[in-house]
Order: structure tokens, then sequence, then C-alpha cells
């Protein structure tokens, strides 16, 4: 027989974007023990977070990117202190090597120069690198066909990524926040509010607010509501490789031209690309898309380097973005019309990095109805409705 719960907030994904939510919200003690977060799958096997190459920058084209990923820097440098000793003493291993953005054209050339002047007027570090100091930084990469390169010195790298989900996880817990694992087959709402959801464990859960969390899935919770959202699944094949020369000190994610990244791992390498071909996918489509190393990566990155000349291939598995078609940036905040139905979808391969910006600012419309400290207005779902893109050009 069915059953009927209630809360006050419910959340739909419990992957690092929700569990930033549920972290921020449960920060408030009037909201004890009144949070709830379903989430389908709590191995989080196929999660994006999971998936991840962990990465994050400041080298974006519009400065609420770069706000956004510049607090994200700050909270996972300081995680640890951040959510407390009680929570597991989470260091997430923050290594600030940088990205490494490479053009071989005046036009890329030009949009590097345009982009760091947003970035450092956004705070950022950022520095030009002309093709002789890049030898001198970097002397065992091949630049000759490089006109210039854009490096950021400070607050760019590569993390823990289960260590910032499970550590969100656990803060929010320890704050009271409950979370279920089951899988959310159908949603309840009137006119202007979203009433309840329907599990597939026969249980319907009320609360007073929603938010939309769901990840690669996004798209399918919101047309449950009757909101038609462009958020789909894109399949990205990551790989890890072995080669006999080990990374110099200091090697940064190294961006080509091309859009192939390779960044070091220890003593592995992982790299990955953008394929040719980038449909959508079915949601349990998990099938690596092995041709991407042979006929994409490995020509560039043994062309740049000898290091990858000889390589092999240790491991490799494919992951999917939450790709928003229409500007490939985050979708944030409520919809005009079902106003308790918040959104943290599309964030198109950036979800991790600007997950603890979008935790908070959805925590700060939920508990005040206005952002409070970074305004994320410019991501709202009005953009969707006017298709009126909000641009980056600085995708990866």
């Amino acid at each position: 027989m069915a059953t009927h719960n209630s809360y006050e907030i419910v959340i739909i994904g419990g992957a690092v974007i929700g569990s930033s939510v549920a972290y921020w919200l449960s920060l408030d003690p009037a909201l004890r023990g009144k949070i709830l977060v379903v989430e389908r799958d709590n191995s989080y096997a196929k999660a994006s977070t999971a998936l991840s190459a962990a990465s994050i920058r400041l080298q974006f084209s519009n400065q609420l990117n770069v706000a956004i990923s510049k607090f994200g820097a700050e909270f996972i440098r300081n995680f640890r202190n951040l959510i407390g000793v009680r929570n597991g003493n989470y260091d997430l291993g923050f290594k600030e090597n940088g990205y490494l953005f490479l053009a071989n054209t005046i036009a890329q050339s030009e949009t590097l120069r345009r982009n760091q002047a947003v970035q450092r007027a956004g705070g950022a570090d950022t520095v030009l690198l002309t093709q002789e100091a890049i030898k001198s930084r970097f002397p065992f990469l091949n630049v000759n066909d490089i006109s210039l390169a854009s490096l950021g010195e400070h607050s760019e790298g590569w993390f823990d990524n289960m260590g910032l989900l499970n550590g969100l996880k656990l803060a929010a817990k320890s704050n009271g926040v409950k979370y279920l694992n089951a899988e959310v087959t159908a949603i309840s709402s009137s006119k202007s509010k979203v009433i309840s959801i329907q599990l597939d464990t026969g249980i319907r859960i009320s609360a007073d607010t929603f938010v939309n969390a769901a990840g690669p899935r996004a798209a399918q919770i919101a047309k449950f509501a009757g909101v038609d959202l462009p958020v789909e699944p894109r399949k990205r094949t990551t790989f890890v490789l072995h080669s006999h020369s080990p990374a110099p000190p200091k090697t940064p994610l190294i961006v080509d031209y091309s859009g192939v990244y390779i960044k070091p791992e220890g003593e592995y390498w992982m790299c990955a690309c953008q394929p040719e071909i980038d449909p959508t996918v079915d949601f349990d489509d998990f099938e690596p898309n092995h041709q991407d190393f042979e006929n994409i990566i490995w020509p560039k990155i043994a062309a740049r380097s000898e290091i990858f000349e000889a390589v092999k291939v240790m491991r490799f598995w494919a992951g999917h973005y939450a790709y928003n078609t229409l500007d490939q940036n985050a979708i944030v905040g409520s919809h005009p019309e079902l106003t308790n139905f918040y959104f943290a979808n599309g964030f198109s391969g950036h979800g991790l990095q600007q997950a603890p910006a979008v935790g908070r600012g959805i925590s700060e419309l939920i508990l005040s109805n206005n952002y409070q400290t970074l305004d994320l207005s410019d991501l709202g779902f009005e953009r969707i409705i006017s298709n009126q893109p909000f641009t980056e050009r600085n995708i990866v």
C-alpha cells in the first residue's frame, strides 16, 4: 500500500549538485530534519560526478563563470575546515597546476587575449605566454605551431571528485538531511506549483519546495512537471595512459586548440576530447567510444610531446555530460510559473567545479527569495523561455 510523506524541501538527485544544495540548506538550523534528497543510485557508479575528470578552472570568457569557479576553488582548497572534522576531515588533494590553453591562429590568440582581460577583471591571475615563454616553462612540449597560450597560475587544477561528494553528503546528513534511494516516476503539479512526487517504491512525497538536480536525467524530471528543459546526455570517453616518461613537476592540464586535453595523474596521464559526432545518447549508454583515442587523441598528443609517442592505454570509461543544448551553461533558479520548482541543471561538463557556488545560490533563493552573495540571475530559466543564450566561448 502506498504511503505519503511530507518535507519542507525535496531535492531530486543526490550527486554533487544535489548534495551541495542540501549542504548549504542544512546550515539553517530551522531546516533540521526537513530536507529530503532522493537519489536513484546511491552507489553513484554512473553519476557524472563519479566519472568526471575532476578539474576546475577560472579561464572562462564571462565574469560570472569566473566568479563561480573562483568561489569553487576557495571552497575546495579549504574543504576540510569548512565541513568539519566530524564529517571525515576530508582533504581533497587540490593540485593547483593550472590549465594551459594553446592557440595556433590569430583568431584563437585574440580569443585568449579577450578572455584573459575578463578573467583578470574577475580576480583570476591568468597569464599569456608567447611561444618562447611556453618553451621556457614547458620544454617537453612541441609548440612550433602555437602562436599564444594562456595559463592559470593559481586556483586551477584537479582534486578528489568523490571526496567532494562524500564530504558534502556526510555534512548534510550530520545536519539532519535525509537521503532516500528511490527513483522519481511522476510529479503532481498545479498551474503555479509542484505539489508532490511519486517514487518507484510506491511512496508519494509532498513538499513546499522542489529542486531538480537530476544531472543528465534533468529533462525527464522536468517533463514530469510539464516543463521542457534543453538538457540531454552526451557521452564523453576518458582514457588513462602510461608513458615511460613521467610528467615534469607542475605540469598543467593542457588543452590543445583541437579540443583534446591531457593532464598528469600520478604516474599516469588522463585524456579526453569532444567526439567528432556528438549526439544525445540513451541514459544507460555508457559504452566507451574506443575510436576516439586512435582517431582523435593520440595523433594530437603524440605531435605535442615525445612523452606521448609510445603510450599504453591502461583503462577507459564513458560518462555523461548534462548538456545544455541552448548555450552549454548551467540553468539555475526557479521556474517563472512553477515558482516552487528550482533548477540546477545543464552544466555541460562544469558541474563539479560549479557545485559549491550553485548550491549556495539555490539555498539563498529558497531561504530569502534573492541571491545574497553571488548573483546567478544570468543563468536563470527565463533565458530558456526567451531562447536567449548566455554566451560562453571557452567550453571544454
